[in-house]
């Protein structure tokens, strides 16, 4: 997707703030989340957690250098395996988008409620999530001037508290942290506890996923310094917090003060007016990656609808090249669900654990994918294939140790939930995938069953066909060099499979015209179009050279999106990278 409806692309701050306030928003719950499992060895697997993050920046780095395109771990898995695959990706993100939005926002109102007891928390969540809406519909520049000053304070707020936290252990000494580290290990075992405090800790780098769902609107080079941003950020101020927090909060009233053990620790060190400072940080931050949300999803949102997942009137747009349709849908179904659990967002935390863990191996999945299946597709960098690997194990052992986590008395296991919200997802689209299939199906039944109303049942039929013609009208392109009738069989399987269609322009560009190999082409093409009677195969020669001016030159002129077209993975030598050719697809 590359209309450059934004002139002026986001530069590293910005870009930056935009997910880094989701990722950074952790250091408020993971600190407490990590020493009720792990105990005196939460710095510990928050540092692991570091560790596992480090790995993730090289496989970010080599799948959106390589497709740097909005979609995150849908757009890889869609340029290596098939659009159910990649919709599977897309669906669990979206989950994680919408958990992350709603839990936040009334995260954030909880802490404004701590300042001002009277404020009505659930109408107050519906007004926060209200404002992002419309300040995201004013444009992603203005989003990221919002997000750049909560990011600028929330990173200055947590420094000031450290420095509170280190004076007061200067001057007051170590004698808690002592006492912390001289506590049974939980579990039994070191390494079961660090095992459950590493699974509950993963919780903390939630949004580092986000900025490969913007990709598309920052400045080139920006990406993977966000994600280096987001590393640094992550890896200082989340074991650090929990180290101080062992130093000055004795493990047993760690409990007590989850929601809020950063304000508590505040408190304890610099008094009433840090413990205030960090409140309205943490309100401000929370809201931040609710902001986070809705940029993500939009990017996502968008990338999916171009490829027809999602229907075609959420692409429309405003003066400010905002897609406001998708905006608007998010916010209201964030409320709903809002209304759904009661303003009582605890229960997601199940749909956001799993789906956002779910993510992070998918990406790791289509890394592994992209090193198969397009080992040609130059990149910027590359992880090599024991980081893929172990990146991948650790999230999954992470993934595994929530979803066997005892859930608290009276309340569902964290998979149940997530299925409550997972299946009815996965299955509108599902529904979408196979609409030209499902259409079928009702016809066959109307044709069955109201067969004496025939007027009607042909005017129903009628409309019908029209809507699967409409569907299948439209007409994709493939560029070849010339590949060989295996390739090419690739290609036409790929449409079949994939794409609504029944109509492809096989594309052959040379500056001068080789006889022999038009010839061989024709000879495949005509063999081709036999074997798949049910695709009008066009083959079209032209004279001249391939490049992005030519590819938006025949778009315009037949009318077909650039993302309907599709070449095979280019080599080293290929004088332009792939996000030039403005969305086209790779597809062997």
């Amino acid at each position: 997707m590359s209309d450059n409806r934004h002139t002026k692309k986001l530069g590293e701050l910005q870009a930056t703030a935009i997910c880094g306030n989701d990722i950074t928003s952790s250091v408020l719950y993971v600190s407490a989340l990590s020493i009720i499992a792990a105990g005196k060895y939460a710095w510990l697997a928050l540092l692991i957690v570091a560790g596992v993050l480090y790995l993730f920046r090289k496989i970010y780095g080599e799948v959106v250098g390589a497709l740097p395109l909005n979609g995150g771990a849908y757009n890889a898995l869609l340029n290596t395996t098939s659009k159910s695959m990649a919709s599977l990706a897309a669906s669990l993100t979206l989950l994680s988008y919408i958990a992350t939005a709603v839990i936040s926002a009334s995260e954030a109102m909880y802490y404004l409620h701590s300042i001002v007891p009277s404020l009505p928390v659930l109408y107050a969540t519906i007004g926060i999530l209200a404002l992002f809406m419309g300040l995201t519909i004013l444009g992603i520049g203005e989003s990221a001037i919002v997000a750049e000053i909560i990011f600028i304070f929330h990173l200055t707020s947590l420094v000031i508290l450290a420095g509170f936290i280190i004076t007061h252990l200067l001057s007051h000494g170590f004698e808690i942290f002592l006492a912390n580290n001289n506590t049974p290990t939980p579990h039994g075992s070191v390494a079961k506890a660090i095992f459950w405090g590493f699974s509950a800790a993963m919780l903390g780098i939630s949004g580092f996923e986000s900025s490969a769902n913007f990709v598309e609107e920052q400045a080139p080079g920006v990406f993977p310094k966000t994600l280096r941003n987001m590393w640094i950020a992550v890896s200082i101020f989340n074991p650090l917090m929990a180290f101080l927090a062992l130093a000055v909060v004795p493990i047993q009233e760690v409990a007590g003060h989850a929601s809020s053990l950063l304000s508590h620790m505040a408190e304890l060190t610099g008094g009433q007016w840090l413990a205030m400072l960090v409140s309205v940080d943490a309100m401000l931050v929370l809201s931040g990656a609710v902001l986070t949300s809705y940029v993500g999803v939009t990017g996502l949102v968008e990338r999916i609808t171009l490829d027809r997942i999602f229907p075609a009137f959420l692409l429309k747009k405003n003066r400010r090249g905002s897609s406001y349709r998708i905006i608007i849908g998010f916010f209201l179904l964030c409320v709903s669900i809002l209304f759904i659990t009661h303003g009582e967002v605890e229960v997601l935390a199940g749909v956001y654990t799993i789906s956002f863990l779910s993510v992070m191996a998918l990406f790791a999945v289509g890394n592994i994918l992209l090193k198969v299946k397009r080992k040609s597709l130059p990149r910027p960098e590359k992880a090599s294939w024991g980081a893929v690997f172990l990146a991948l194990a650790a999230v999954l052992a992470a993934l595994a140790g929530n979803i066997l986590k005892a859930p608290e008395p009276g309340e569902p296991a964290n998979v149940v939930i997530f299925a409550e919200y997972f299946v009815p997802t996965i299955i509108i689209i599902a529904v979408m995938l196979n609409r030209i299939a499902l259409l079928e199906l009702i016809l066959h039944f109307i044709e069955i069953m109201f067969e004496p109303i025939l007027r009607f049942v042909t005017r129903v039929n009628q409309k019908i066909f029209e809507t699967i013609d409409r569907i299948q009208s439209q007409e994709f392109v493939f560029f070849t060099r010339g590949d060989n009738i295996a390739n090419l069989n690739k290609v036409l399987l790929y449409i079949r499979n994939n794409e609504h269609t029944k109509k492809i322009k096989i594309v052959t560009v040379m500056q001068e015209e080789d006889k022999k190999v038009l010839e061989k082409l024709e000879r495949d093409l005509e063999f081709l179009d036999r074997e798949y009677p049910d695709i009008d195969i066009e083959f079209v020669k032209i004279k001249g050279e391939f490049g992005p001016k030519l590819i938006q030159e025949l778009s315009k002129k037949w009318g077909i999106p650039v993302n309907f077209m599709f070449i095979g993975s280019p080599g080293d030598r290929f004088p332009y990278r792939i996000e030039e050719l403005g969305g086209v697809r790779l597809i062997i």
